[in-house]
């Protein structure tokens, strides 16, 4: 993997194959996003999205913890990590087209969960711990949790996270439904890696479609649905790679994506 720092020196990008990895690299105060953090993330996935070389991210933390949520100093000198029209970390309100996995040791707390919650897939380690305790400190969990939160579980589930504010553990995490797999303290990055891998082994432009369709299909009426969903999926059915993926099945080797 090659290695690069942000301008910021508080976000590193490693390429990984076709993966790019982002780490949070803030270990003094447990991640905590500010202002040059949440622009060098923003950056990194803009470089997901555009790369065509890159299929999926992945986004972890340094130091044993994913991210405390917003630095509450920055907050207070109006230094805030959140980017207009792509939220906290240019994240939560505009997630990338590409899949982004989500590598949790320790703490994902407030913005830190809210980043969670906008990724496509969470891998745990045991140790990790989820919550959005931003009512404690009279302020709202703004960046995407009471947005999420609500459709993503039963609404007394729901409630009791955003209105007590008390976190929960990955195990209960996954239970709920917010986490896919739960793995030994130290290995969250690496399985995320590897569970990164396997959708990277796939067609990307389809990848892609698919990840779209299933965001914003129940946006759609009844009558909307299938006339919608065909907009998506006729430029991959057309596609060089769908080409390739049917020659490979029958030639009974590996494809070879090119994206187009």
């Amino acid at each position: 993997m090659a290695e690069e720092r942000s301008p910021a020196a508080t976000l590193r990008t490693e390429r990984c194959g076709q993966i790019l990895v982002m780490t949070i690299d803030r270990v003094a105060v447990r991640n905590a996003m500010d202002g040059p953090t949440a622009r060098a993330l923003a950056a990194a996935l803009d470089e997901l999205d555009a790369d065509p070389d890159l299929f999926v991210g992945v986004l972890t933390g340094a130091g044993g913890t994913f991210c405390a949520g917003m630095d509450l100093k920055g907050f207070l000198t109006g230094d805030t990590p959140g980017i207009p029209g792509r939220g906290l970390g240019g994240l939560t309100q505009r997630p990338p087209r590409k899949p982004l996995v989500a590598a949790v040791e320790g703490w994902a707390l407030a913005g830190g969960f809210e980043m969670v919650l906008a990724c496509d897939l969470v891998v745990a380690a045991r140790t990790a711990r989820f919550g959005v305790p931003e009512v404690k400190r009279s302020l709202v969990a703004a960046a995407g949790a009471a947005l999420r939160l609500p459709t993503r579980l039963p609404m007394a589930l729901a409630m009791e996270l955003l209105l007590t504010g008390d976190p929960i553990d990955a195990e209960r995490a996954a239970r709920m439904g917010l986490v896919n797999t739960v793995v030994d303290e130290g290995s969250a990055l690496t399985e995320a890696i590897e569970l990164a891998e396997r959708i990277a082994a796939n067609g990307p432009l389809a990848v892609q479609a698919t990840k779209r369709i299933a965001l914003i299909a129940a946006d759609w009426t009844d009558e909307e649905r299938w006339t919608e969903q065909r907009k998506i999926t006729e430029p991959v059915f057309s596609s060089e790679d769908a080409r390739e993926g049917a020659s490979a099945f029958v030639e009974k080797r590996a494809p070879v994506w090119a994206g187009r």
